[in-house]
């Protein structure tokens, strides 16, 4: 039985059961989420401690009682039990394990992408480059045969200019 149980059994309430419980140190059984639960036993020993409070005696003056059982009785795991965690521990380790080589080699695989991707770039830089030193040979040849090619007008070991049109002066032609 439970505690609601054994209160509407004697006429008490809940409370009353757990504090008479805790008062005398009776060493009451527990289930796995630390309830009371009571034997036939442990329902007797209660009625009995109701009659002496109904007779007129205090709680702290009911004497504790030798003959009730003095060590609490807990759950004891089983074997099978352990077993089953420690097959679930040895499972889990290996997930762990499979986890970490897979994203080892997630990472090594996108590693090995990334120095693709920057040996392509690196070669690009490499042909702009020798592209652009290509323009430039290209421009500075331009460059010197225009030079060459302005007909120079010598007039007596001078060089001769042509002389501007008034208007186009004026104009910035």
């Amino acid at each position: 039985m439970n505690t609601s149980e054994v209160a509407k059994l004697l006429g008490v309430s809940a409370s009353t059961i757990q504090r008479w419980i805790k008062q005398l140190s009776l060493p009451m059984e527990r289930n796995e989420r630390g309830h009371y639960y009571f034997n036939n036993e442990d329902i007797e020993l209660l009625k009995k401690i109701h009659e002496q409070l109904q007779n007129g005696t205090l709680l702290q003056d009911i004497p504790p009682l030798d003959d009730k059982k003095k060590s609490r009785k807990g759950t004891v795991k089983t074997a099978d039990h352990d077993q089953a965690i420690e097959s679930l521990i040895t499972k889990m380790k290996e997930l762990e394990l499979s986890i970490h080589a897979k994203a080892d080699s997630v990472t090594s695989y996108q590693i090995l992408q990334h120095r693709r991707e920057i040996e392509d770039l690196q070669s690009q830089v490499t042909e702009l480059t020798r592209q652009v030193t290509m323009l430039e040979d290209q421009l500075a040849k331009l460059q010197n045969s225009s030079q060459q090619e302005k007909p120079l007008v010598l007039d007596k070991g001078k060089v001769k200019r042509k002389k501007k049109n008034f208007v186009s002066s004026l104009f910035g032609f």
